[in-house]
């Protein structure tokens, strides 16, 4: 779990009884909107956008930073154990070596706004989603993308609202083993399931079932447990004020 604090952002639960391990520090974090772990090399990597960097944690809680010279926001980790870097108000995917190196550099097309989240398929292509509610975006979608960002091949989503084939803030995405698609649909306060061709299947997290706005996933595929982190939303203070993390059964 990240939270953000001066020491001990990062808190490390075991998954059986949720009981806290232990905290690790990552230095010279500003900002954490997001955190992804690489299993192959057992490492963390967390986006700052304040300060435009992914920070590197290993799990004896060893630390780097590398500049991605755009506001960072979702992350996730590839087959070639490369991060993927969604820079949101740029519209492109960054690939990034372990290590730091800017690999490629994907822009995607410009009706892609406000861009929340990448993962990438086995094929090479993307399935991102985008569009911000606090914005005031029309357009909320998740999109298959070619693998040189190009072309849009399939989405879903369009005009924003809360029907079954709309979203709200599709703010990030977890994709099974047979490429079905779970989709953090914030401010509809739900979790939809899509089929690999992105059509709608079902809700697996409806609103009667969360607290809050559910911005963050994580899926267990092994446990087939779904992560959902929401957080409150405060118009007073015109920011997240409180979160947690559900655990469903999927």
């Amino acid at each position: 779990m990240l939270r953000w604090k001066e020491r001990d952002q990062v808190e490390v639960y075991d998954v059986v009884a949720y009981r806290l391990q232990r905290c690790l520090t990552v230095p010279n974090l500003l900002e954490s909107i997001d955190m992804t772990l690489c299993k192959h090399l057992l490492c963390l990597y967390i986006s700052d956008p304040d300060a435009e960097c992914v920070h590197s944690v290993g799990l004896q809680g060893n630390a780097t930073q590398w500049p991605v010279s755009d506001e960072p926001h979702g992350l996730s980790v590839n087959a070639a154990h490369n991060v993927l870097v969604a820079c949101r108000l740029v519209g492109k995917i960054k690939e990034f070596s372990p290590r730091g190196d800017l690999l490629r550099d994907v822009t995607l097309p410009d009706d892609v706004v406000n861009l929340f989240h990448a993962i990438q398929l086995t094929s090479g292509q993307f399935i991102v989603c985008h569009g911000s509610f606090l914005r005031g975006d029309p357009v909320h979608r998740v999109c298959t993308v070619s693998a040189n960002g190009h072309e849009i091949v399939r989405s879903h989503g369009g005009q924003r609202g809360p029907d079954t084939g709309q979203c709200n803030g599709p703010t990030y995405l977890a994709v099974d083993n047979n490429e079905f698609v779970f989709v953090a649909d914030e401010w509809n306060r739900r979790v939809t399931l899509l089929s690999p061709t992105l059509n709608y299947i079902r809700q697996v997290v409806s609103r009667d079932q969360v607290k809050w706005q559910p911005g963050n996933l994580y899926l267990d595929v092994r446990r087939r447990r779904l992560y959902v982190g929401e957080e409150e939303w405060s118009n007073e203070y015109d920011s997240y004020i409180a979160g947690r993390v559900v655990v469903f059964s999927v």
